[in-house]
């Protein structure tokens, strides 16, 4: 098959699901009989999902999210890729589709949140001086790529945003505030967060970063570097108008934006790692982890190879 006969999809609704646990039962076997790979979280709260298939496959995935009148309106992100993204079919039950761990002052972004922009929109505010743009994913997520001037929270997990916004929204209070991430949907509650904290002047924007990267206006404008998906791409390219590397390699130094998980499965961080050093450091992130007793150098070489026989054929 061409590099064009696979494709990508992310996508997330919010909307009540009182079947969720027999609807995920279902949905897991109609996408495992199908034939896509992937993960899917089903909650009471709808749908956050990304899975991988043939043109063919994915179309009729489409189709068959959205003759359940809930998601007919569903907005599907695609991306053309090279095979299969995921190993393996997952669709599990959560009690919430983002964990924010806010249980007794939850928010319910159908009806509360911030205002939606579109890639132009956001472009433009991103140019105001005065505005101020919270990157709203996890640190090693904007360590490799994120829009110029954004402020990177404080935080490790999405359940940590809460509490650090309850700490610095006062110096937020009169200013215009932007909100970004992967696909969009952090931002549903994320705004919400914000709002309940006495920020109002709120926005998020509308698709996420994936949607901005494909807008044929700004082309990826102002967003430096790469961002990370949670599949086995690990990061793609937004910028169209002027590519830049904000990373380093962490052993070397030299300018990268190529993540790996440390071999050492006590540790398994996400670090940025150059080709050569993760050849010569056994994709180790310290001197300690190469010399884990647990290390499995030998096993995640061996996963590199058979992805690279499985991606060429």
């Amino acid at each position: 098959m061409s590099s064009k006969d696979y494709r990508v999809l992310l996508y997330y609704k919010y909307v009540d699901l009182p079947d969720y646990e027999e609807y995920c039962q279902n949905h897991l076997k109609f996408c495992k009989d199908l034939g896509l790979k992937g993960r899917i979280i089903v909650s009471h709260e709808g749908m956050n999902g990304t899975v991988s298939g043939t043109v063919e496959q994915v179309e009729e995935y489409m189709n068959y999210v959205r003759s359940d009148e809930r998601f007919a309106d569903i907005h599907f992100k695609i991306d053309e890729h090279e095979g299969h993204a995921f190993k393996k079919m997952h669709c599990r039950v959560k009690p919430e589709l983002v964990n924010w761990s806010i249980e007794e002052d939850d928010i319910d972004p159908k009806t509360f949140g911030g205002k939606h922009l579109k890639p132009k929109e956001f472009n433009e505010m991103l140019k105001d001086e005065d505005t101020i743009v919270i990157d709203g994913r996890n640190e090693y997520e904007y360590r490799i790529g994120h829009f110029r001037n954004a402020i990177q929270p404080d935080v490790n997990h999405s359940r940590e945003f809460p509490e650090w916004i309850a700490e610095n929204a006062d110096q937020w209070k009169d200013k215009k505030v932007l909100t970004y991430c992967t696909g969009g949907i952090r931002c549903e509650k994320l705004t919400g967060i914000l709002k309940k904290n006495g920020v109002e002047d709120v926005y998020q924007l509308e698709g996420g970063i994936t949607t901005y990267g494909k807008d044929p206006e700004v082309k990826g404008e102002l967003f430096d570097g790469k961002m990370y998906v949670f599949d086995e791409r690990i990061s793609v390219p937004i910028n169209q108008v002027e590519e830049k590397v904000i990373a380093e390699c962490e052993h070397c130094g030299k300018a990268e934006d190529r993540m790996v998980n440390c071999s050492n499965p006590v540790c398994n961080r996400q670090y940025v790692c150059c080709k050569e050093c993760e050849e010569e450091q056994h994709a180790a992130c310290t001197a300690e982890c190469k010399e884990h007793p647990e290390n499995r150098w030998d096993v995640v070489r061996k996963k590199q190879i058979d992805k690279y026989d499985r991606i060429n054929g």
